[in-house]
């Protein structure tokens, strides 16, 4: 889903010369359509996280059919596993490492799949703020899995990711979706998750495995119970 300047003025919660403010100064990450603009959902989701903008929950919402998707954060997480000191002195060398340890599917090209997260990279960082990195493939179809996938790393030694706050990174939530709406859903429990003050100081001191999924449990569960449903449909 495409979304018009109306649509992001309401889901950040300002009004619409705000966001073409935003704009001219190059903050905020669209794509000129004539003389339209138009963003997207996932990439907005990302740029909110790591400026830590107050918004609608509407961001996170499946707009949709309303439905909770099946493919919850703390079932990838089970899948991808937790991983703590993991190598690395740089970027390439770290996401090295993240992708030698995941639990992957045997057909998966770890290789292949090491230089599209990379590629991504080179793009633009997917760093988040305050030690946080969630790299992530641009096209999740390239990849042949049948169920979403999210890896927790925390590096054994901070790197630079060049993130905007210019904080060293030292932990990593790596996604791999087989879909581009399984990704999406994803992306967005991540983000809503990571808004949540509890969690990020168990991620940033590097909790345990059961303190990890219990923050994610309540978390989900809150979701679930209030019907806030979280794919956000569209493409990358």
């Amino acid at each position: 889903m495409q979304l018009t300047v109306k649509d992001v003025a309401k889901l950040l919660t300002v009004n619409e010369k705000t966001i073409y403010r935003w704009l001219k100064k190059g903050h905020l990450p669209a794509y000129q359509v004539g003389n339209h603009y138009r963003f997207n959902r996932a990439e907005l989701l990302e740029w909110v996280t790591s400026n830590k903008i107050n918004v609608s929950v509407d961001l996170f919402r499946e707009p949709d059919n309303g439905q909770v998707s099946k493919h919850s954060l703390s079932n990838a997480l089970t899948f991808g596993g937790i991983y703590y000191r993991t190598d690395g002195e740089d970027k390439e060398s770290a996401m090295r490492s993240v992708v030698k340890l995941m639990n992957l599917p045997e057909e998966v090209d770890r290789e292949f799949l090491l230089q599209v997260l990379l590629a991504r990279e080179a793009m633009a960082s997917t760093a988040i703020g305050d030690g946080i990195a969630i790299p992530h493939v641009r096209n999740p179809i390239v990849l042949r899995i049948t169920d979403p996938i999210v890896s927790l790393s925390f590096l054994e030694q901070p790197i630079d990711f060049n993130s905007l706050d210019g904080k060293l990174v030292n932990c990593l939530f790596t996604l791999i979706s087989p879909t581009v709406k399984s990704h999406l859903c994803l992306l967005s429990r991540l983000a809503y998750a990571l808004r949540d003050d509890a969690f990020r100081a168990v991620i940033k001191n590097q909790g345990s495995r059961e303190e990890i999924f219990s923050e994610i449990d309540r978390i989900e569960s809150g979701l679930n119970q209030d019907q806030v449903p979280l794919n956000t449909g569209g493409g990358i």
